[in-house]
């Protein structure tokens, strides 16, 4: 028996991991990607990437995507309640499983896990406490390919933003930086990949530097008790562009 399951899927080289394993295992059978877009600007939630490549990615995957459509930095109460109710009409759809590529952010779990759990689901994490430089290297070593669409301001400068995740760019990685920035350090976009029908042909537009009022919640982000707040954050977005 296979749990009808819907995976939550970024566009990033985390989600395409996760992704990747979880189609391996013949416990969860993977009916839809879920993804937050930005209504405003019509782009992914938080990585900036526009909907259009998103919605690529899941024609060149096989894969139906739902698209969680929300306002400009919407609060936690809003999303929470957005979330509710597409979570009940799944279940209604005969979903059990919800499928994550968090690593090891023991706050965030808590976060889904009692969330789903209150709305009759349970929660996958494939790639759990895993090292984070084994999991980029066999990245790498799939053949996966991925691009920046953002870093964090104040940890990586502009130059990292559209830069290819290869091995000199985790050479250029600073020392406090995770090599899958599972600390928001960055966010990608996967265009090639085992899992991909077809390569997704991209183009560099332009950067811009954005910033937003921090996260009140850490389920909203992912800071920890060592990693405080800021009262803004700053990101690089690199604009790709359907080629």
């Amino acid at each position: 028996m296979s749990y009808k399951s819907i995976f939550n899927w970024s566009g990033g080289k985390d989600s395409a991991l996760a992704l990747y394993h979880t189609l391996q295992n013949k416990s969860y059978s993977i009916e839809r990607l879920l993804t937050s877009v930005n209504n405003t600007y019509n782009r992914v939630a938080m990585h900036g990437v526009r909907a259009g490549l998103l919605e690529r990615q899941a024609m060149e995957l096989g894969i139906s995507l739902q698209q969680l459509r929300m306002n400009d930095q919407p609060t936690m109460s809003e999303y929470n309640d957005t979330m509710a109710k597409l979570m009940t009409d799944l279940r209604g759809e005969g979903f059990t499983h919800s499928v994550f590529g968090d690593i090891f952010l023991e706050d965030l779990r808590k976060y889904r896990e009692d969330k789903l759990a209150g709305q009759g689901f349970s929660a996958y994490f494939p790639l759990w406490k895993r090292d984070t430089t084994k999991l980029i290297h066999e990245f790498i070593d799939l053949g996966f390919k991925t691009i920046t669409a953002c870093v964090k301001s104040e940890l990586l400068d502009e130059s990292f933003a559209g830069r290819i995740i290869d091995k000199d760019f985790l050479n250029d990685l600073p020392s406090n930086v995770d090599p899958c920035g599972e600390n928001g350090e960055f966010h990608t976009f996967v265009f090639d990949g085992p899992i991909f029908k077809n390569p997704i042909p991209i183009q560099i537009g332009e950067k811009v530097f954005r910033e937003y009022r921090a996260p009140k919640n850490k389920e909203d982000n992912c800071f920890t008790a060592d990693r405080p707040e800021p009262a803004n954050m700053g990101f690089w977005f690199c604009d790709l562009i359907p080629a």
